[in-house]
């Protein structure tokens, strides 16, 4: 796992200092930078099929299904949304600032901040944990992104 946080980490490096951009992330960047979590953590799931991570980056979340719920989980911690089954506020306004194009992050910041506290009362289901704040964040973003 730490393998694929370095790499993921150096690809996103090198897709913000190569491209060209003076004015935050573009759209284009923001997807591929998704594209990469999401090509980490789908393989560790191979009940998940491509098409149901389709429907979860469209917005339509399974509430009964506990490998989409460790999905989410790989992908927020990918994002350092999430670790150990918390909720990483202070680490996920820095990637708001890192992945999103201007237009996102306004509405990204608050609900963020509405959504600090949403897995709180859970312990020790990190998968839990991390549906519950997608689930929040869901529901409190206009533009939701999630790979």
């Amino acid at each position: 796992m730490k393998y694929f946080k370095v790499l993921l980490t150096s690809c996103i490096m090198v897709l913000f200092f190569i491209a060209p951009t003076f004015a935050g992330v573009t759209e284009e960047q923001m997807w591929a930078t998704a594209k990469l979590m999401r090509d980490v953590c789908l393989p560790r799931f191979p009940k998940i099929a491509t098409e149901l991570a389709d429907q979860l980056r469209d917005g339509n979340i399974p509430d009964n299904n506990k490998d989409v719920k460790c999905y989410i989980n790989c992908v927020l911690e990918m994002m350092q949304t999430m670790k150990k089954g918390k909720f990483l506020y202070e680490a996920s306004l820095k990637q708001v600032d890192l992945i999103l194009p201007d237009s996102y992050k306004d509405d990204y910041r608050a609900g963020l901040l509405k959504c600090k506290d949403a897995s709180a009362h859970i312990k020790k289901d990190n998968c839990e944990s991390a549906y519950t704040v997608l689930k929040c964040l869901r529901g409190e973003i206009k533009k939701f992104i999630f790979p």
